[in-house]
């Protein structure tokens, strides 16, 4: 018999913790900016935690990787060209290359040990790496936003970890800025956002930090998340424009199969709960 034992993480601004009944570590690395260690799970199929913190199971991460990206690329009129800065896992980058009008999708993350580390343990979430409209870079993702070409991108995907270390500038002015440069008119910039249920008051101040750099219409969109802290997670849009535009018969004519995402479900989250409506005015 399997000994197992139990991985837990406190996640203190939230005051709660959540815990994963494992087998065995399977892999550790320690790269210039963090530790990557993997595990084996009973249920949740394999672990990947960074300095301590889930990443990503196998069982649970198309929800989050579905939400980062299709909520944009089906609300953008024509995406093709995309950044996204994080992802290293890559699970983001093959959600987006599912989208036939993409032409180029550039990843952009800091620790190459999370792209290798991911090839070996999460395999699934790498199968876009070979597309030819992809680009795999491992820098800084704020340097290489800081020099894009002003007014060449359609969508910047911001698929980092929490507003610490590495991740701590991709949540400011400063950054937000370049971003809105790059992006055309009609661009549009969608980041992980935290817990809408204990983490409101990050998210706002987001929002403030991405109006400070000449967005003007915000959305959050909630999603559970069971591996991580709460158990609900969001993302949350960012445009130039006035409106965020679904292209809701597009999505329903999708060639391509997902687990979470769906039109009806696209449309149900631009909806926010009263409590949330509250604190963002949305």
């Amino acid at each position: 018999m399997t000994e197992t034992s139990w991985h837990f993480e406190q996640f203190e601004p939230t005051g709660s913790a959540i815990g994963y009944r494992i087998t065995r570590k399977l892999d550790e690395v320690q790269s210039p900016f963090q530790k990557i260690e993997i595990y084996e799970s009973t249920d949740w199929g394999n672990l990947m935690l960074i300095d301590g913190a889930m990443m990503l199971t196998a069982r649970d991460n198309f929800l989050y990787h579905e939400m980062i990206s299709h909520p944009a690329l089906f609300t953008h009129a024509n995406p093709e060209h995309v950044v996204i800065i994080g992802g290293g896992d890559c699970g983001t980058l093959r959600e987006v290359l599912k989208h036939p009008g993409v032409k180029k999708a550039v990843q952009c993350d800091i620790d190459e040990q999370v792209t290798r580390m991911a090839e070996k343990w999460f395999p699934e979430l790498c199968d876009a790496n070979d597309d030819p409209r992809a680009e795999l870079m491992f820098d800084d993702g704020i340097a290489y936003m800081q020099n894009v070409a002003p007014g060449s991108l359609d969508i910047v995907i911001v698929d980092s970890t929490d507003p610490v270390g590495p991740a701590e500038g991709l949540f400011n002015k400063a950054f937000y800025a370049s971003c809105f440069r790059a992006l055309k008119d009609d661009g549009i910039l969608i980041q992980q956002s935290e817990s809408p249920l204990m983490q409101l008051a990050l998210i706002q101040a987001m929002r403030d930090e991405m109006g400070k750099a000449g967005f003007t219409t915000f959305k959050t969109l909630p999603f559970p998340q069971p591996c991580y802290p709460t158990g609900w997670w969001s993302v949350t849009l960012a445009r130039k424009g006035e409106d965020f535009d679904f292209r809701e018969a597009d999505a329903r004519a999708k060639a391509f199969k997902t687990k979470y995402y769906t039109p009806d479900l696209h449309r149900g989250v631009l909806v926010s709960p009263p409590f949330v409506a509250d604190v963002l005015g949305d």
